[in-house]
C-alpha cells in the first residue's frame, strides 16, 4: 500500500484507554503492516488496531480521537498533526480501495447472470457459493468476520483485554503468525474446548485454554489446528454453507449478509467443533512452528476421538524451544482477570 509504506518509520505519542472505565495511559503510535501498533514507553505492544476498522469519533477537532471500530470502549487520542494526517491518509486510501457498495453490487449482479442459467439448469448452489467467494474482497470479509465476532462475544462474553496479558497474546501472535499480520488471537472469557477461526483471519481461544494448562504450547496448539484446518477451507465457506442460498445471493447482489445468518453461524461455531485437517497435515503444521502435534493431541485428546490415537511413539516435550517466557506465560493466563 504505497500511502501505509511512506509512513512505515512515523511515530508519535498518544493516550490510550483499554475500556471505557479505564484510566487514560502515555502510549506511543506507529504504523505495522495493515495495523496502528500502540506500545508501551518501554517499547512493548499493547494493541493492534486493524487499520480498514478504525473509526474517528471527532471528525474535524483537534486532538483527534479515535476507536478500533463501532461499539467499543477502546480509544487513542493523538494531537500531533503529522500523525493525525498520516493515519487520514491511511483511512482515506482504504476507503477508496474498498469496493463501493454499488459497485460490489454491479459485479455481483452481473456475476449472478452469469451463472443463473447453469443453476437453473443443473442446480448447483456450490458454483454459485464458490463464484461469491471469488468476489468478496478482504475488506467486506473482515467486516464480516468483526460482525461474526460480536455475535459471538454476546454468548462467549467481549475479549479479555487485561494490558499485560494482551501483550503476551501479542507475543504469541507473533510467534504462532510472524509479522506479517496474517493472523489475530482473541481470548473470550467463556466458549468451547477448540480453536475458533473467523473471517478476517481472526482465531477465537476461550479463558480455559490459556488459564488451566501448564504450558503456553497448549492453547497455542489450540488456534494452530483450527488455522491449519481452515488452510484450505475458507472461513467465509463455511458461513455461506451455513447461511443458504438464499443468503449467498443477498451477499452476491447486495454486497451484505443478513445480521440473522451471521447469529446463526455464531451459534452454530459455538456448539459444534469443525471438521479437522488430517493428523499428516496437522502434524507438518506443528513441526513448522517447533511444536509436536503427536504429544499436544495426546494432552488434549487422549482418547483420540477427534484427531485419531498416535501410531508411533508420543514426545514428552511439545516444543523444542519455549513459546513464551514464564512472566509472559503468567500475565497470559490472567488476560481475563482484568
Amino acid at each position: 500500500m504505497t500511502a501505509l509504506s511512506q509512513y512505515q518509520r512515523l511515530e508519535s505519542s498518544g493516550l490510550w484507554r483499554a475500556e471505557a472505565s479505564a484510566q487514560r495511559r502515555e502510549v506511543f503510535v506507529s504504523f505495522g503492516d495493515a495495523t496502528l501498533v500502540i506500545s508501551d514507553p518501554n517499547g512493548r505492544p499493547l494493541a493492534h488496531w486493524s487499520l480498514p476498522a478504525i473509526e474517528r469519533q471527532n471528525p474535524d477537532t483537534t486532538p483527534a480521537i479515535y476507536a478500533p471500530g463501532p461499539e467499543t470502549g477502546e480509544s487513542l487520542e493523538i494531537d500531533e498533526a503529522l500523525m493525525i494526517d498520516a493515519i487520514e491518509t491511511v483511512r482515506g486510501a482504504l476507503a477508496r480501495s474498498r469496493p463501493k457498495r454499488g459497485r460490489l453490487r454491479y459485479l455481483g449482479l452481473g456475476t449472478f447472470l452469469a451463472v443463473l442459467l447453469g443453476v437453473v439448469v443443473f442446480w448447483l448452489p456450490g458454483a454459485l457459493q464458490r463464484q461469491t467467494l471469488a468476489v468478496v474482497p478482504m475488506a467486506k470479509r473482515l467486516e464480516i468476520g468483526a460482525s461474526l465476532l460480536g455475535h459471538v462475544q454476546r454468548q462467549a462474553g467481549s475479549s479479555c483485554r487485561d494490558p499485560l496479558g494482551t501483550q503476551a497474546l501479542a507475543t504469541l501472535q507473533q510467534r504462532l503468525f510472524g509479522d506479517e499480520g496474517t493472523g489475530q488471537l482473541v481470548v473470550l472469557p467463556q466458549g468451547p474446548d477448540w480453536g475458533i477461526i473467523l473471517p478476517g483471519r481472526i482465531v477465537l481461544l476461550s479463558e480455559a485454554m490459556v488459564e488451566e494448562p501448564e504450558e503456553a504450547a497448549v492453547p497455542a496448539g489450540h488456534a494452530l489446528t483450527a488455522w491449519i484446518s481452515r488452510a484450505e477451507d475458507d472461513p467465509m465457506e463455511a458461513l455461506l454453507a451455513d447461511a443458504g442460498l438464499g443468503a449467498t445471493l443477498t451477499l452476491l447482489t447486495t454486497g451484505d449478509l443478513p445480521d440473522d445468518a451471521i447469529a446463526a453461524h455464531a451459534a452454530h461455531l459455538l456448539q459444534e467443533p469443525p471438521e479437522p485437517a488430517s493428523r499428516a497435515e496437522l502434524a507438518a503444521g506443528f513441526e513448522a512452528e517447533g511444536m509436536s502435534f503427536a504429544a499436544w493431541s495426546a494432552r488434549v485428546d487422549p482418547e483420540g476421538t477427534r484427531f485419531g490415537e498416535s501410531t508411533g511413539p508420543v514426545p514428552q516435550a511439545l516444543t523444542r524451544v519455549p513459546l513464551l517466557t514464564d512472566a509472559d506465560w503468567i500475565a497470559l493466563k490472567g488476560i481475563c482477570q482484568g
